[in-house]
């Protein structure tokens, strides 16, 4: 039903935060009345007697029930039930029409896939620089990728493209190209959560005993050892 009439109010109060909070509350209210069809039922409640009031004088004596009236009401209360209707509600269906068709929601998620392109486009070209000594060029698009790990996509591109490299044999860095790589890593490990262990996590392992810089002559300093923190 969404899909079919409420397309046209959606688009309306896009920006406006007070129409899209009773817009919410209404359908709020509408699901909860689904899965709660039937009112609780009120227990009348009876008092207990106070403490020691047995002992009070002026004590008035319980009135003497008329065993007729009393039956008359039980037999009222009996025939109300059995023609009273059934307690569970039978359920009304509908047709719903199709409404709009989904490109017209797609519309409002393009830009977002969109962006994602364009923020993956960046990852590749900041790499790319890095790897190609472009320093300053990489150097621009930095902060933009360092954002861009905030999404797994971004992530999973990270990845991907540094195995690509170790594969041409080009894992030996220099000092600034290891930095930056280092960075990008200790970013996209920050970010990563618990579902992100056995994919990003378990996919940058094998790149941190691949990418490594020399320190001096015979010796080697591995990528591990500036990440190894991480969960």
């Amino acid at each position: 039903q969404l899909v079919a009439y409420e397309v046209k109010r959606m688009r309306a109060e896009e920006g406006n935060k007070q129409k899209i909070l009773r817009h919410i509350k209404e359908l709020a209210e509408k699901l909860y009345k689904n899965e709660n069809p039937y009112p609780a039922v009120t227990m009348h409640k009876v008092q207990k007697p106070t403490e020691g009031c047995h002992l009070r004088l002026h004590q008035k004596p319980f009135p003497h029930l008329d065993e007729g009236t009393v039956q008359w009401i039980i037999d009222q209360a009996t025939a109300k039930l059995q023609t009273a209707p059934p307690a569970v509600k039978a359920e009304k269906k509908c047709m719903v029409p199709s409404g709009p068709p989904i490109a017209a929601i797609m519309e409002r998620n393009g830009n977002a896939l969109a962006n994602s392109a364009r923020r993956l486009e960046v990852v590749r070209n900041c790499i790319t620089y890095v790897f190609e000594n472009k320093m300053l060029e990489a150097k621009k698009l930095f902060p933009a990728v360092l954002r861009a790990m905030k999404g797994r996509a971004a992530r999973h591109c990270l990845t991907q493209e540094l195995n690509l490299h170790v594969q041409q044999n080009r894992a030996v860095l220099d000092h600034q190209q290891f930095d930056f790589i280092i960075r990008m890593m200790n970013c996209c490990l920050q970010d990563c959560t618990a579902m992100d262990e056995h994919g990003i996590a378990a996919a940058l392992l094998p790149l941190v005993t691949a990418f490594c810089r020399k320190l001096s002559p015979g010796i080697t300093q591995f990528a591990y050892s500036c990440v190894q923190e991480h969960v």
